[in-house]
């Protein structure tokens, strides 16, 4: 029964973590962050299961994770106000044509960021833009005039 304590306080703890952190980071891993993401699930194994290898450990870990984010996207699913919680919600970066610096900043994006992304969107100018919303998944989404 501890390890399952130890997992939903962990799955929590990762919860609360990835939300502070922002969309924008998580959806932009360079191969250091892929690294600390490995070393951080490895910690995150030790103070979980701590000195217990056994298979029934592993399958009660397996099985807490496995129910909690099932819970979690069902709540997300069935009350709408919780919503923004579990998922964040999306931010508008432009809007009417002109750049919501204070998005941005919330965000910890910079204007140059904000072109490049529209450059792989195949659009050329910040100025052909007429909406930008960082969505819920980390990506940017344009709607040109």
């Amino acid at each position: 029964m501890d390890l399952v304590v130890r997992t939903i306080f962990v799955f929590f703890l990762i919860l609360v973590i990835t939300r502070a952190v922002g969309r924008r980071e998580l959806s932009s891993m360079e191969p250091f962050d892929l690294i600390l993401l490995v070393v951080i699930g490895d910690l995150v194994q030790q103070g979980v299961t701590q000195s217990d290898y056994s298979l029934t450990g592993a399958t009660m870990v397996i099985v807490t994770v496995a129910l909690l984010t099932v819970s979690t996207a069902w709540l997300s699913f069935r009350f709408r106000r919780l919503r923004p919680l579990l998922e964040g919600d999306p931010v508008i970066l432009v809007a009417d044509g002109r750049i919501i610096e204070r998005n941005l900043r919330r965000q910890r994006m910079t204007v140059e960021e904000l072109g490049a992304e529209a450059r792989q969107a195949q659009i050329s100018s910040l100025d052909d833009v007429r909406y930008a919303v960082l969505e819920t998944n980390g990506k940017v989404s344009f709607v040109t005039s």
